[in-house]
C-alpha cells in the first residue's frame, strides 16, 4: 500500500508539472484570458488565473489510477459519481468567474445548489456528539442544513485565503496531510488524498512567491469543496467532532481573518464579498515583511494547528475543548507579538469610526453602481468618459486614466481656488480713516470701461459723518 501511495503522489505531481507550462503557454497566446491585477493580490502585473485546470487534470488522473489499481469504493471517487460531478461543477463555477466575473450572489447560489445535490446522495452530517458526556444527538433534517453550511463555508474559506502568493495552496496541502492521516485510520480515499497532495506540491513550484500562475476561483472552490466532502466521508459514523473538528484547527487563521473581514465590512456598509487589503497578511506586508516571509510565517502557524487537528481527531473529539482553548491562547499571543491586539481590543473606537464612515461608503457604493449602470446603457465612449470623470471628482480621486484602442484619456482634479481669507475685492479699497466720499462722477468700474453719468455734487447732508444738530423744540406760551 505504501508503494501505491508513493506512485499516486508522483502521478499527481507529474500531471501538474506537465500541465502548468501548457496552460501558461496558452494564456500567453490568448491575452483576453488575463484579468487585470486585483488590489488584494500582491502582484502588480497580470498573472494567469487558470491554474485550477492543472489541479483538475491531476484529480481526474489520480481517480482513474486509483480506480484501476484498487476496486474498493473507498479509494476513488469514480465509485461516487455524485461527489465527482459535484467537485467538477464547483470548479466550473469558479472557472467561469475567472474568465468573466459572475457576481457573488450567483456564485453563492450555485454553491448551495451543488452542496444540496451532494447531500441528497447520502453525504452529510447525521449526528452530533457532545464532548465529555458522550451523548449523541440525532440531527435529523437539521443535518442537511449543517452539511450545506459546512461545504459552502469550507469552499469559500480556501478562496478567501487566496490573497497572497502560495498561501491557499500551502494551507490546502496541510489539509490534505490531515485528511491523509484521518484516511489512514479509516481506510478512506488514501490514494486520492496522496495524489492531490502531490498535485499541490507541484503547483507550489509555480505559485510560491513570486507566483507565475494563480489557482483562481476555480481551483480554490474545487479544492475547498473536495476537502469538505472528504472530511465528511472520513468522519466516524457522520459525527461532527473529531474528524470534522480537525480541519477547523488547520483553518484557524483563515477563519479568524474571515470573521474580522465580515465584521469590518458589515460595520462600514461594504459588500461582504468585496475584496480589500486589510487582511492579516496585508497588515504583515505593511510592516515591511516580504511576501515569502509572510507566507512562511502563515505556514508555521498552520503547522502548529495541524498538530492540534491530528490530536483532536485522535481523541475522537474528547480533547477538542482543551485544544480550542490552547488555540485561542496562541492566537492572542501572536496578536500581541505582531501588534494586532491593539486594534482588536479597541472595539469601541473601531465601531465608532466604522459607523462614521458608513454614510460616506454608502455614497461611494451608490456612485459606483450608478457608474456601472451608465456603462451598460452604452451611450458612447465620450459620454462614459464624462460620467467617469464626474464620479471620480465626487469620490475625491486625484486623477483617472482611461486606456482605449485609440489612445488614453486623462482626468486631473482641478487646482483648489485660493483661500477666501486672502481674497481682495477690486471694488473695495483698503480700510482707511473715515472720510467723506469724493464725488462719484469720476468713478470708473474696474470691470468695465463705461463711465457713470455725471452726478450733482454731494451736499453736506450726504456725508455719512455729518451729524446735524437736533431740531429745537418750540416752547409754548407761558
Amino acid at each position: 500500500m505504501t508503494f501505491l501511495l508513493f506512485m499516486t503522489g508522483l502521478l499527481g505531481l507529474g500531471t501538474v508539472l506537465l500541465a502548468v507550462p501548457l496552460i501558461l503557454a496558452f494564456c500567453r497566446r490568448a491575452e483576453n484570458l488575463h484579468r487585470a491585477p486585483e488590489m488584494h493580490h500582491g502582484q502588480a502585473a497580470a498573472v494567469p488565473r487558470l491554474g485550477g485546470l492543472a489541479l483538475v487534470a491531476a484529480f481526474i488522473a489520480v481517480n482513474l489510477f486509483a480506480g484501476i489499481v484498487s476496486q474498493s469504493g473507498q479509494s476513488s471517487l469514480l465509485f461516487h459519481p455524485a461527489i465527482l460531478l459535484g467537485c467538477l461543477a464547483m470548479f466550473a463555477i469558479g472557472f467561469m468567474d475567472d474568465v468573466k466575473p459572475l457576481g457573488a450572489r450567483k456564485k453563492l447560489a450555485g454553491q448551495v445548489l451543488i452542496a444540496l445535490a451532494v447531500c441528497l446522495f447520502g453525504v452529510g452530517i447525521q449526528t452530533f456528539k457532545i464532548p465529555f458526556t458522550g451523548h449523541v444527538i440525532q440531527l435529523g433534517p437539521w443535518g442537511v442544513f449543517f452539511t450545506v453550511l459546512w461545504l459552502v463555508a469550507i469552499t469559500n474559506l480556501i478562496n478567501l485565503v487566496d490573497g497572497i502568493d502560495g498561501l491557499a495552496a500551502g494551507i490546502a496541502l496541510m489539509l490534505m496531510v490531515l485528511l491523509g492521516y484521518v484516511g489512514h485510520e479509516t481506510g478512506n480515499f488514501e490514494l486520492l488524498i496522496a495524489g492531490m497532495g502531490g498535485a499541490l506540491l507541484g503547483f507550489l513550484r509555480y505559485n510560491f512567491p513570486p507566483a507565475r500562475i494563480y489557482m483562481g476561483d476555480g481551483g480554490a472552490y474545487f479544492l475547498g469543496f473536495q476537502i469538505g466532502v472528504l472530511s465528511l466521508l472520513g468522519s466516524h459514523k457522520g459525527e461532527v467532532l473529531g474528524a470534522l473538528a480537525a480541519p477547523l484547527f488547520v483553518l484557524a487563521l483563515p477563519m479568524l481573518d474571515t470573521c474580522l473581514a465580515i465584521l469590518r465590512r458589515g460595520l462600514r456598509g461594504l459588500p461582504l464579498f468585496r475584496p480589500d487589503r486589510r487582511h492579516l497578511h496585508h497588515h504583515l506586508l505593511d510592516t515591511g515583511m516580504s511576501h515569502r516571509k509572510v507566507v512562511l510565517l502563515f505556514y508555521a502557524g498552520t503547522l502548529v494547528f495541524l498538530v492540534m487537528g491530528m490530536a483532536a481527531d485522535g481523541s475522537r473529539g474528547r480533547q477538542v475543548p482543551i485544544l480550542f482553548g490552547l488555540m485561542v491562547l496562541l492566537l492572542l499571543l501572536g496578536a500581541g507579538r505582531f501588534k494586532f491586539s491593539r486594534r482588536w481590543f479597541a472595539i469601541g473606537r473601531m465601531v465608532e469610526n466604522s459607523l462614521n464612515m458608513r454614510r460616506e461608503i454608502e455614497y461611494a457604493v451608490c456612485l459606483s453602481r450608478w457608474l456601472a449602470l451608465e456603462g451598460r446603457r452604452g451611450r458612447g465612449v465620450e459620454n462614459l468618459w464624462q460620467t467617469l470623470a464626474l464620479a471620480a471628482d465626487k469620490l475625491g480621486f486625484a486623477s483617472v486614466k482611461l486606456t482605449l484602442a485609440d489612445g488614453e484619456r486623462v482626468w486631473l482634479r482641478p487646482a483648489a481656488p485660493a483661500a477666501i481669507s486672502n481674497f481682495e475685492s477690486p471694488l473695495r479699497p483698503p480700510l482707511a480713516a473715515p472720510a467723506c466720499p469724493a464725488p462719484i462722477s469720476n468713478f470708473k468700474s474696474p470691470i468695465s470701461n463705461l463711465q457713470s453719468p455725471p452726478q450733482p455734487p454731494p451736499s453736506a447732508s450726504a456725508c455719512p459723518h455729518f451729524s446735524p444738530s437736533p431740531p429745537q423744540r418750540r416752547r409754548g406760551p407761558g
